[in-house]
């Protein structure tokens, strides 16, 4: 089976795919997998129910390795359920699944693409995705009543795509999650609240349901 240009395998599936990578999948990518499950379950009751399917990797993923103890508490001051996580080292098979890949850094962005598949359309760091997201007009995506989720995060994807030459990052750090591998838990949580803002206007976007804070 071969990949439609530009987007995952499974131009009859109905789910929309998301990858996050770090580099162990141990520390920001469980954080920002389980960030992302939780808030879409928070706007859309059963996460499925959207036909989002989120996963995580790592360029060097610890293979069946539990996430660090400072990334399942962090993942606990949120509320959400760090259980059952097991690493992942980042194979060609998530990449050509994915509708979407999130990137901790710019040189996980850099691996990802170079794996091929035609990732470069469906592959941004974090930051650069929710940078991108601010500057689309939601009112130009598909209803995510009329039209399902999956159409309108397909939508999303394909116009920061466009933007990104367009819109470009003020600074390189700008873009970037910074690995909190091994460091105390009071920079894990400063971490956490990094990638939880930067997710928020994606998760909105997406569902087209703002958080309930």
């Amino acid at each position: 089976m071969t990949a439609p240009e530009g987007r995952g395998i499974g131009g009859t599936d109905d789910a929309f795919r998301i990858l996050h990578v770090s580099t162990g999948n141990v520390c920001r990518s469980p954080i920002t997998e389980r960030l992302t499950r939780h808030a879409l379950s928070r706007r859309l009751g059963d996460p499925l129910a959207g036909g989002l399917i989120v996963e995580s990797a790592g360029t060097w993923g610890h293979e069946g390795a539990p996430m660090e103890a400072n990334a399942a508490t962090v993942l606990g001051d949120f509320g959400a359920d760090p259980s059952g996580f097991v690493g992942r080292e980042l194979l060609d098979e998530h990449v050509i699944r994915a509708d979407l890949v999130l990137t901790a850094t710019r040189d996980h962005r850099a691996q990802v693409i170079s794996m091929g598949h035609s990732a470069g359309l469906r592959t941004f760091t974090l930051k650069e995705f929710t940078r991108l997201v601010r500057a689309i007009d939601p009112a130009t995506l598909p209803d995510p009543l009329d039209d399902g989720v999956v159409e309108r995060a397909r939508a999303l994807v394909r116009a920061a795509a466009a933007l990104r030459g367009w819109l470009l990052a003020p600074s390189a750090e700008a873009d970037e999650v910074y690995d909190p591998y091994g460091a105390p838990i009071t920079f894990f949580r400063s971490i956490g609240d990094e990638i939880h803002q930067a997710l928020d206007p994606v998760l909105t976007a997406l569902t087209g349901v703002r958080s309930h804070h």
